[in-house]
């Protein structure tokens, strides 16, 4: 029975020592985590930082998008107010400065062709402009193939 009982418990003992967590591995993972929280927080304080110094160089004449998606010109900056003007001038809105999402292009006017110039846009646009007549059944196709081959049957 000694003996029996002696075997028990060498086994139990080597199962709770191979069988238990390490606490390397604990540790890495807890590594693990709080390494990819502090890149994920990085990234958002750089863009945080990127918008905070894009709103502070607003200047009046600059043409904007609000976070909402209203397209107006700033007409004056206080210290956390924007005023825009919309395009035709017919009215001004205040913003608060942190709505104001970004900057907008205004439009590109287009340069007057030379007609010796065509661009490729232009003769595939030309291409485009042809009409091509397309039966609606296939009775009224001739035999003839374009690429000289023999006729189909």
């Amino acid at each position: 029975m000694t003996e029996l009982s002696a075997a028990l418990a060498a086994a139990e003992g080597g199962a709770a020592s191979s069988g238990g967590s390490s606490p390397l591995f604990m540790y890495g993972f807890l590594a693990l985590a709080v390494g990819a929280f502090w890149l994920m927080s990085r990234r958002t304080r750089k863009q945080q930082q990127t918008q905070q110094e894009f709103r502070n160089q607003l200047q009046p004449g600059d043409e904007v998008m609000t976070a909402s998606g209203m397209i107006g010109t700033v007409v004056e900056v206080e210290s956390d107010r924007v005023t825009l003007e919309s395009k035709d001038g017919s009215s001004r809105t205040q913003w608060v400065l942190a709505a104001i999402a970004r900057r907008t292009d205004p439009p590109v006017e287009d340069a007057p062709e030379d007609d010796a110039a065509v661009g490729d846009a232009q003769r595939i646009a030309g291409a485009n402009d042809r009409v091509i007549d397309v039966p609606d059944d296939l009775s009224t196709l001739d035999d003839r193939r374009d690429d000289g081959g023999k006729p189909r049957k």
